[in-house]
Formats: C-alpha cells, structure tokens, sequence
C-alpha cells in the first residue's frame, strides 16, 4: 500500500501504533499537542504536519488516537480541523474510544460531506499491544472502506473485526469491551482480596482458578500486576472511569440496564478522588484493599 498515513495523538497508545507503522514502511505525517513525540516520530523518518488540517492535506488516509469526544470533535470538526482539507477518496479513521452517538451523528456525516470515508475503529490491548502490534481492532463503517485500509490496520493488530456498516458499530463493541474487562478486573480484586484477609495464599489461590473456570487473560495478566503492586498504566484507570461513563450512556439510550458498569465506575471514580486516576486500571484492588482495612501489600507475596 502506497497511501501517505497522517497519524494525530501521539499518546500512551497512539506513539507506539505510529512508530509501528512506519516499521511496516508506510511515508508518515503525525501532529499531536505535545512536542516529544513529534521529534520521535521525526527521527524515525515522519513527517510533522503542523496541524490536523495539514495533516489532512498530506494524508491519503488520516488516523486519530485521542483521549474522548471532545478532543475529537476539535481535530476533525473544529477550526483548522481535519474536514476543513477532507477530501474525496480519503479515509479518516478514528481509532479513539469516544461517544457512539459523536462517531454516528457528527463525525461521520462531516467526513461524507467532503467525500471522506469515515471509519470508527477503537481498539483493545493496552499499552502493550499497541507497542507489540498485536491491538484488538473493532471497526465501523463502509467494509469497503476497510479493505482498501486493511494493511494499515494489519500493522498495528492483528485481530481486526467488521462490526458493521453503521457509523459508531465499533464504538459500540468497545464499550461492550470495556464493561467486561472493567467488571472482571473488580472481580478479580475482590477475590484476590477476600483471599488475603481470610489468610491463604492468595499466588496459590490465583494459580488454582487460572486452571479452572475462572480463567481469564484479566487474572493471568493483572492478577500478576496485583501480587507484584506494579501499577504503572497500561491503561489508566480515568480513561477507564470515561468509558464506562460512554457505556452507561449507551445503555441508557437503548434502556439496558447497566448494574456492574455503575459500580464499578463508582469504584474508579473514588480511586480517582483519591489521585489516583493516572495508575493502571488493575489498581482497582488498592480501592477494595481499603474497605477490607487492608492498607499495604504484606500478604500479597506468599
């Protein structure tokens, strides 16, 4: 594929899928709000656009990795965005994870009135995945849109999935995503707690459900973040807290009760009255080790 990739957010997750695509040998334009990542990109052979809107008029397909809806609405439909040079034939891939409603209502019509083809396409994995290029991708929008940019995907994940033609699809399996991995990431922590109050090992306790039932990717991977107190984020916890509070709006709108959703997210939002908003999503034990009167992590090792 010859097409020229602009890339704008160069965050946590956006940095490494952009540094990921210029190893797949794609010409790159990047912009993002702050300079560190732009110079890296440079050196590793980008282009700096400047502006979404330059960004755009360089780009045969643009790509977005941004925190939520608003800073979404402001690098492609705000002044000096990206509709201001869409053009026809490109596509504009917002791989953030934002309102369903934002990407149907608003992005998407823009984008098709410049004759752009929008696709909507969030993705999971973490930190991790995004550095590895082994993200989970859900996308929406026109399939043909897709396939023209399927390599562009394959250079950041390796699972990608057509959710549907309908602008926002893949918003809406992201939040799907999010409901589980939060519920589970609460699960995991109230059992890994209970067993370290109640006096028994809580590694051994770990290992014996990883061979049963209850095993997830969640408690082999953040179970083993929770026994070593490693909290650095792979994903933060108010990225989280913002996308079960989308979750919850989509439940409403559709009048799906969201029982496990809420209280989770109560749960993050007191982790992040406490300052801790900026530590990884499986630091939710420290919330549940708090209300046990569990306040260190003696008792996690054994």
């Amino acid at each position: 594929m010859t097409d020229r990739i602009g890339f704008i957010g160069l965050g946590i997750m956006g940095k490494p899928m952009a540094l990921n695509l210029r190893k797949a040998g794609f010409e790159l334009v990047v912009h993002s709000r702050s300079r560190p990542p732009v110079d890296e990109l440079v050196a590793a052979g980008a282009t700096d656009g400047g502006s979404p809107r330059a960004v755009a008029q360089q780009s045969d397909v643009v790509i977005t990795m941004l925190p939520d809806s608003p800073e979404v609405r402001e690098v492609i439909l705000g002044p000096d965005g990206i509709t201001d040079a869409a053009h026809g034939g490109q596509v504009v891939i917002d791989m953030s994870t934002i309102s369903p409603a934002v990407a149907r209502d608003e992005v998407a019509p823009a984008l098709l009135a410049r004759g752009a083809v929008p696709l909507d396409a969030p993705v999971t994995g973490g930190q991790r995945g995004a550095i590895d290029g082994t993200l989970s991708i859900m996308v929406g929008g026109s399939r043909d849109g897709l396939e023209r940019v399927l390599p562009v995907f394959q250079a950041m994940g390796t699972n990608i999935f057509h959710i549907g033609d309908e602008p926002g699809a893949g918003q809406i399996a992201k939040a799907c995503n999010q409901i589980i991995v939060g519920a589970t990431i609460m699960a995991v922590a109230e059992a890994l707690t209970l067993a370290r109050k109640a006096g028994v090992s809580v590694p051994k306790v770990r290992e014996a459900l990883l061979g049963g039932f209850a095993a997830s990717r969640i408690l082999e991977f953040h179970g083993q973040r929770m026994l070593d107190r490693s909290f650095n984020p792979g994903f933060r916890i108010d990225l989280h807290h913002k996308d079960l509070g989308i979750a919850l709006d989509v439940g409403r709108a559709h009048g799906v009760p969201l029982f496990a959703t809420g209280l989770v997210r109560e749960a993050m939002g007191a982790m992040m009255a406490r300052g801790n908003g900026e530590l990884d999503h499986s630091a939710l034990i420290q919330f549940v080790e708090t209300l046990a009167g569990l306040e260190n992590s003696r008792g996690m090792e054994t």
